[in-house]
């Protein structure tokens, strides 16, 4: 993990950096629409850092994933005059952030004490290997990877709004790709639900003193979207923001420029995400690996799909 964790820090210095280097130089009004986003980054990754490490809960994070670009998009809107493709934009992320924010909310994500809420089983997972035996080797970790780095990236993959806010009119492209931002959040949301619908009900029985039945007996979403590939919501969640990019591409004509570093690093994140909840669920779950073996895991394999066995 650290190893992993050590490649995702220098990569979101390095692809940045050379974005920087061969894409053209940033305009006067892109460095001050970045301006006031780089200040909310500092302060936001600076308090997620803090109150982690006072409270040991170490979602922090989470909680500002689908809260900060909402704050990041309008920043940038408000600089750039609220330009048609900026507003535009702003409202896609919005409408990204209070759905997943809903999400997160009622699977006891937030208190009305902001710092506490659940906290994403991995971390305590992960805390527990023989790589962070030492204290300050998990502080190293929170200080660069769960607060630099995640708020980092998060910043990242908002930013094509500030390549996208040129002066050019909408136009057909940017009302395609508004649809194709939609569909994806859609699709993310009947994910979401689906898992809730099933994880709820799983664990009614359990509460309940009753034997797991049916589809529930596997012990893990498997039905649905679920059925088509192992992880449709973090596929929705790399569509959105690689479909988020390609406004900036519709604005510009260009098709690579520095903005692309967030969709990429985010896909990357993803990557490595999924391989360790993977590996938790493998151990936990008798049936979770024939799963892997007939489910894609952001693309479908169409090999018939998973049979869960009695």
């Amino acid at each position: 993990m650290w190893k992993t964790a050590l490649l995702l820090i220098l990569s979101i210095i390095v692809i940045p950096t050379l974005g920087f280097i061969y894409d053209e130089p940033l305009t006067e009004q892109e460095w001050e629409m970045l301006k006031p986003v780089l200040i909310t980054y500092g302060v936001a990754t600076s308090v997620v850092f803090i109150l982690s490490s006072i409270t040991k809960n170490y979602s922090q994070v989470d909680k500002l994933w689908s809260i900060i670009p909402i704050v990041y998009a309008w920043e940038a809107a408000f600089i750039s005059d609220f330009d048609d493709r900026g507003i535009l934009m702003a409202v896609l992320v919005t409408i990204w952030g209070l759905r997943l924010t809903y999400n997160f909310s009622r699977r006891g994500g937030y208190s009305w004490k902001f710092w506490e809420g659940e906290e994403d089983y991995r971390w305590s997972i992960l805390q527990s290997r023989k790589e962070f035996n030492a204290s300050w080797k998990w502080v190293l970790f929170n200080l660069f990877f769960i607060s630099i780095y995640q708020m980092g990236l998060i910043m990242l993959f908002t930013l094509p709004i500030i390549k996208s806010v040129v002066g050019t009119p909408l136009n057909i492209y940017d009302y395609l790709l508004t649809a194709v931002f939609i569909f994806w959040v859609v699709w993310e949301t009947v994910a979401d639900q689906q898992q809730w619908v099933y994880q709820k009900e799983k664990y009614r029985q359990l509460d309940n003193d009753e034997e797991l039945k049916g589809k529930y007996k596997v012990g893990f979403t498997h039905t649905g979207l679920w059925g088509l590939v192992r992880h449709p919501n973090y596929l929705a969640e790399q569509a959105i923001w690689i479909t988020f990019y390609f406004f900036s591409v519709s604005a510009t004509g260009d098709w690579l420029n520095w903005t692309i570093t967030g969709c990429v690093l985010l896909c990357a994140l993803f990557f490595g995400s999924s391989d360790f909840s993977e590996g938790i669920s493998a151990n936990k779950y008798p049936q979770y690996k024939v799963y892997q073996t007939k489910v894609g895991r952001f693309l479908p394999k169409f090999k018939g799909g998973f049979k869960p066995s009695d």
